[in-house]
């Protein structure tokens, strides 16, 4: 029996899994509940399992049947701050939390490669089975890795998984290289001088000047990065004001550079702290910029992308593809990727709704496709 055909034999177990994690969904590092039910499908397979890594990550460990290397598997268990809205029978209960990127998804499937992998132990070397908390921007990955992730684990290689609805059901992709950006993300506080709004001329408006500093940092990619340098920053947030006739003295923007270059990253943020000073000084306010690393630039080993590549292969035949273009969005399995050799795949399914919308629905058919490719890599790659 092939591993796909076993892993369809439980199929119904991993759907059942999955639409229970969906229902109850956690925000990062509040994944007690997941973590928990993780930890006792781990241990019912017989699988040594440690709690507690980076807050509520889980690390489980299984050996095979002869000598080998280590082969880690990696799943994000996280949800978002979403409300969900597709009226599913497994719709989210917990209001304004919702598994809108497929967290719960990975998390299955790295439970269902877990378990077939238990059943007959029938690889070399060992398998580690990493589910980490706080995907979503928080820094779960970095938190594990603090926590001594992988003095504590070794792995010789790493592997993880997405599901992606902007592609072919069962079309598996990866790209070798940079392949998903870097981000930053950014605090802008602005101080002016509140006052009355029917007198704006005995304050200093900073809703003004918040809109005319967002209009300006627009500027910054469009004239001060090169072309071949792809770069994004956008605003994705103003906060300022509580009544109709009050000119507020604070205002506060945030959002979020992505990268694939560090250097122009870092140009980038000398032009906006520019920008920043010389708005604060023109209009006479006190401007503040915060700039934080949150997500490394992901980079998938060439050699273990084709070998990735090649395993999805024997499931899916030619729609295993390699990829070439590079995603503007960010997984902070590329701080993983930073310490380990890896690779990281996407897997496409039924849908049109993107990720991170409160109607996303995951088609649950591609559960055993995920389990198998994660699986056979430990099979595949623990000889070495």
């Amino acid at each position: 029996m092939t591993i796909q055909d076993r892993i369809n034999t439980f199929a119904d177990d991993l759907t059942a899994i999955r639409r229970d994690l969906h229902e109850h969904p956690e925000l990062g590092f509040q994944e007690v509940r997941t973590s928990g039910i993780v930890a006792e499908k781990l241990r019912a397979c017989g699988i040594e399992v440690t709690t507690g890594i980076g807050k509520t990550g889980v690390v489980g460990v299984l050996k095979g049947n002869r000598p080998g290397r280590a082969i880690g598997l990696r799943a994000d268990m996280d949800a978002l701050p979403i409300d969900e809205q597709t009226n599913l029978p497994w719709a989210s209960k917990t209001p304004g939390v919702m598994h809108a990127c497929g967290h719960d998804a990975h998390t299955t499937m790295l439970l269902g490669a877990a378990r077939y992998l238990a059943e007959n132990r029938d690889f070399a070397g060992t398998a580690v089975f990493i589910f980490q908390p706080a995907e979503e921007g928080l820094g779960g990955a970095r938190a594990m890795l603090a926590d001594g992730l992988f003095a504590r684990f070794p792995c010789d290689e790493i592997y993880g998984l997405h599901n992606s609805p902007y592609h072919e059901p069962g079309v598996v992709g990866v790209k070798p290289g940079p392949a998903m950006a870097g981000a930053n993300f950014f605090d802008i506080h602005i101080t002016g001088k509140g006052c009355h709004a029917a007198m704006p001329e005995s304050g200093i408006d900073t809703l003004v000047i918040a809109t005319t500093l967002v209009q300006q940092l627009q500027s910054i990619v469009a004239r001060n990065v090169p072309p071949s340098r792809q770069l994004v920053l956008s605003v994705t947030q103003i906060h300022a004001g509580a009544a109709y006739n009050v000119i507020p003295e604070n205002a506060h923007l945030a959002g979020t550079v992505r990268y694939f270059d560090r250097a122009t990253a870092e140009m980038v943020t000398q032009r906006m702290q520019a920008l920043c000073a010389g708005i604060e000084k023109g209009y006479g306010v006190e401007i503040k910029m915060e700039m934080r690393n949150v997500f490394d630039v992901l980079e998938n080993d060439a050699t273990l992308a084709e070998a990735m590549i090649g395993a999805a292969r024997e499931f899916v035949g030619d729609k295993a593809q390699i990829k070439s273009d590079l995603v503007m969005g960010s997984e902070d399995f590329a701080d993983m990727l930073q310490a380990v050799p890896g690779a990281y795949c996407t897997i496409g399914h039924k849908g049109s709704v993107p990720l991170h919308n409160p109607g996303f629905v995951l088609d649950d058919g591609i559960l055993p496709l995920g389990a198998a490719i994660m699986a056979r890599m430990v099979e595949l790659r623990g000889a070495g």
